[in-house]
């Protein structure tokens, strides 16, 4: 089973996902928050699931962002759709920057590099990476 990685934003929401070995974080695609909810289902109607996680917005000094109150009520919304997949928050500091820094890494011009909605499906799957590897460190 897969693991989805939720980046999410006020207009538009990054997501990557897992190999069904749970491997490798790739990215998915960018969705229109709006659209959010309904393509998630449909997804995990034709994909299997096994958890959602969700980076959490939380300034470096770790209080909640401005963006974090949504990212709360937006989850509350996916429990109730897909009760039965675990869902959990991970912290996403400093994604956008390492984003930005591996489009810089990858040799991508400066026109690609500010494509928001690129930068938002990288920064999902730094998230699910760095989940991925917190996850083997800890065994589990």
């Amino acid at each position: 089973m897969r693991i989805l990685s939720i980046d999410y934003g006020k207009k538009r929401t990054g997501l990557a996902v897992t190999d069904p070995m749970q491997i490798i974080a790739g990215g998915l695609t960018t969705v229109d928050t709006k659209e959010l909810l309904a393509y998630i289902v449909n997804y995990v109607g034709r994909e299997p699931v096994e958890t959602i996680v969700i980076g959490l917005p939380t300034q470096p000094n770790g209080q909640p962002s401005e963006n974090q109150a949504r990212v709360r009520s937006f989850t509350g919304e996916l429990k109730k759709a897909l009760p039965n997949i675990e869902v959990e928050f991970y912290d996403e500091r400093f994604t956008s920057v390492m984003a930005h820094q591996v489009m810089l890494d990858s040799g991508l011009g400066r026109k690609r590099r500010q494509d928001k909605a690129l930068v938002d499906e990288i920064s999902a799957t730094i998230i699910l990476q760095n989940y991925l590897e917190n996850k083997r460190a800890k065994g589990l």
